[in-house]
């Protein structure tokens, strides 16, 4: 029977900046006992990488400019909130009472660029996404390969919402070590017809797999260590969460805004 084993790293200790977060992983590997081995994928809560990263940011420290006070008249937010979104963003989608939507510099289309209040001491404080998931996955990947000899993959996810569905779910939004994409084009189905469109974001799948361990709220298991995936992911020493993103011509919802 096809199956995999997904663990999560129970007392895993507070992150600061500064961290080497690949150590702290495989040390909490060791305490849970769980052996970390060849073709593991190890999805990491982008918050902890926030925090080692140093990515966390008070707003006394943040000066609103007149574009973050215009839009903060528009969302009801916080002018100096408002600016930290604006600092990271890309382009502005809509700003309304209801929702600041961005295309934030890295690309990822979310709310307030990502930027998060959950989990993150001090009342004015917030935490930035990872200047670059991409580049801090691969680090952590290359860390815990000179720590344990092992390849691994290294998967750093964040909650986002979805369009026209309740709720919330976990994406990938760096990648080290496997290809994000799983592509059956090209492939026959049961009944001998050639599959078209079907590529299957396999990272993100793993990433809402996760979740369901990491939880969201005093859980304190940001890491979850998967096996048993070898026969579903293809690995590759070169990857990047922005094969996941689609142009402006493919984007369904472009004119939905």
């Amino acid at each position: 029977m096809k199956s995999f084993t997904a663990v999560a790293l129970e007392n895993f200790p507070m992150i600061k900046h500064g961290d080497n977060l690949a150590e702290i992983i495989v040390e909490a590997a060791k305490r849970n006992g769980v052996k970390i081995e060849e073709g593991d994928i190890i999805v990491v809560a982008q918050k902890v990488v926030s925090k080692a990263e140093g990515r966390v940011v008070r707003l006394k420290d943040v000066a609103p400019s007149e574009k973050a006070v215009e839009i903060a008249k528009k969302t009801g937010k916080s002018p100096r909130f408002v600016e930290l979104v604006l600092r990271e963003t890309r382009k502005v989608l809509k700003a309304s009472p209801e929702i600041l939507l961005v295309e934030d510099v890295r690309g990822l289309v979310c709310i307030n660029a990502g930027i998060d209040k959950s989990n993150i001491e001090g009342l004015d404080a917030y935490a930035l996404l990872p200047e670059n998931p991409d580049v801090s996955a691969e680090k952590c990947r290359m860390e815990i390969r000179r720590l344990t000899g092992k390849n691994v993959a290294v998967i750093i996810c964040d909650t986002y919402s979805r369009p026209f569905r309740r709720g919330q779910v976990n994406f990938a939004i760096g990648v080290s070590g496997i290809k994000p994409l799983k592509d059956y084009r090209g492939k026959q189905d049961l009944f001998g017809y050639i599959l078209k469109v079907k590529n299957v974001a396999v990272a993100d799948e793993i990433a809402a797999a996760a979740e369901l361990l990491m939880g969201q709220a005093t859980e304190a298991t940001p890491v979850v260590i998967f096996k048993g995936l070898q026969n579903i992911v293809e690995y590759c020493e070169e990857s990047s969460v922005r094969e996941l993103e689609i142009t402006r011509e493919e984007d369904l919802f472009k004119d939905a805004l």
